[in-house]
C-alpha cells in the first residue's frame, strides 16, 4: 500500500514538475497570458491618451453598431467585425459599401484581443485601434462617409451630442473623438481562454494532447513571430523561405519594407478563412503553409494535428455585449445614400 501511494506521489510530482517546465519554456519563448487580475488587465488595455471608462466604453459600444456612421446607414463596425462569431465577418475579401470588395483583396481581420496587437491593418499604418476605427469610416469600399458628414450625424443627434460633452468635455466632436469613443470600446473585447489559465498557474487547464500541442508549436519555431499575449500582432516579413502558395490572390506586398501584420491565433478556430487575403479555409492547411512559407519546414501530418489541437485552446471566452439601443434620428441627420 505504501508502495503504491509512494509510486503515485512521485508520478504527480513528476508531471507537475513537466508541466511547470513547459510553462517555463513557453514564457520563455515570449508567449504571455492574458492576466487573471482584473487591474493588470486593465493596465494592460488602456491606453494613457484615451483612458478607458464606463461611459466612454458605453457610447463606444453604441458606435461601434451604428449603422448611421456608414454612407448607406445600413453597414457598421460590427458588420466586418461581428461579435456574434469570431470578431470578424468570415469572407475571403472585406466586403462594404455598394457590395464593393477591398481592392487588394485584404480579409478582415478578427476585432477580438486587437487591443494585444502592436500595430492595426495588415500594413501596419495604425499604431492603436483609436487610429484604426477612423479609417473604415472613410474608405470608399468600406463604410465610404466623409469624416464631416460622420460627425454632422453624430453632432444632429441630441443624445450623442449629450454623451460626447460628458465623455469628452474639453474635446470638439471630431472624427478623432469619434475614434477614440470606438476604440476604447474595443479595448474592452478580451477573450481569456484555458490557455491563459494554464500559464496563469493551472496545470490541468491543458490535457496531454493539447499540453504536446503546445511543445510542437514552440519546438518548431511557430513563437518566433506567434508570441506575446496576442500570440501575433507584430510587423513580420512576409514570405521569408519559400512563395505563399496564395500569393497571386490580390496584390498586397505587405508595408514598403514587405512587412506584413502577424494575426492573432486567439479563437483561430473561428476566423476562417485564413491569412491577408482569405486564401485558406482549412486551419490545418494554414498551418502546412505557414511551417513551409515562413520556417522553410515541411511539417509532418503528427506536427499538424499536434498544433492544432494546441491552437483550439485559445478560443476564450468571449465578454457579454448587450445589442444597445440607439438614438433617434432628427431632421438634420444625414438621410442614407445608396449612391
Amino acid at each position: 500500500m505504501r508502495k503504491t501511494l509512494s509510486l503515485v506521489i512521485l508520478s504527480s510530482t513528476i508531471s507537475l514538475y513537466a508541466s511547470n517546465n513547459l510553462v517555463q519554456e513557453a514564457l520563455k519563448a515570449g508567449l504571455k497570458p492574458i492576466p487573471k487580475d482584473k487591474q493588470e488587465l486593465k493596465k494592460l488595455i488602456d491606453n494613457p491618451k484615451n483612458p478607458i471608462t464606463k461611459e466612454k466604453v458605453e457610447l463606444g459600444k453604441k458606435l461601434y453598431f451604428e449603422p448611421r456612421l456608414s454612407k448607406s446607414a445600413l453597414i457598421s463596425c460590427n458588420t466586418c467585425h461581428n461579435l456574434a462569431t469570431g470578431g470578424d465577418d468570415n469572407i475571403p475579401v472585406a466586403t462594404g459599401h455598394k457590395w464593393r470588395q477591398n481592392p487588394h483583396h485584404l480579409n478582415s481581420p478578427t476585432v477580438f484581443n486587437a487591443v494585444f496587437a502592436k500595430r492595426q491593418f495588415w500594413d501596419g499604418r495604425s499604431p492603436d485601434l483609436e487610429d484604426q476605427a477612423t479609417g473604415p469610416i472613410q474608405a470608399a469600399p468600406e463604410m465610404d462617409m466623409h469624416k464631416d458628414m460622420a460627425v454632422k450625424v453624430v453632432t444632429s443627434i441630441p443624445e450623442y451630442k449629450k454623451s460626447f460633452e460628458k465623455v469628452f468635455p474639453n474635446e470638439k466632436i471630431t472624427i478623432k473623438t469619434i475614434g477614440k469613443a470606438i476604440g476604447a470600446f474595443e479595448r474592452t473585447l478580451v477573450t481569456p481562454s484555458r490557455f491563459d489559465d494554464y500559464l496563469n498557474g493551472d496545470e490541468n487547464a491543458l490535457t496531454k494532447e493539447e499540453k504536446e500541442g503546445l511543445k510542437t508549436f514552440i519546438k518548431v519555431g511557430c513563437t518566433s513571430c506567434h508570441s506575446g499575449v496576442a500570440l501575433g500582432g507584430t510587423m513580420q516579413p512576409f514570405p521569408v523561405a519559400k512563395p505563399y502558395k496564395y500569393a497571386n490572390v490580390g496584390d498586397f506586398k505587405g508595408d514598403k519594407n514587405g512587412m506584413v501584420k502577424t494575426p492573432t491565433l486567439r479563437n483561430v478556430t473561428q476566423t476562417a478563412p485564413y491569412f491577408h487575403n482569405g486564401a485558406v479555409w482549412s486551419l490545418k492547411e494554414a498551418v502546412k503553409i505557414m511551417g513551409e512559407t515562413q520556417l522553410g519546414k515541411t511539417l509532418s501530418e503528427k506536427e499538424i494535428n499536434s498544433i492544432v489541437t494546441f491552437l483550439k485552446t485559445l478560443d476564450g471566452k468571449k465578454p457579454e455585449i448587450t445589442y444597445p439601443t440607439l438614438p433617434n434620428s432628427t431632421k438634420d441627420t444625414p438621410k442614407p445614400s445608396l449612391d
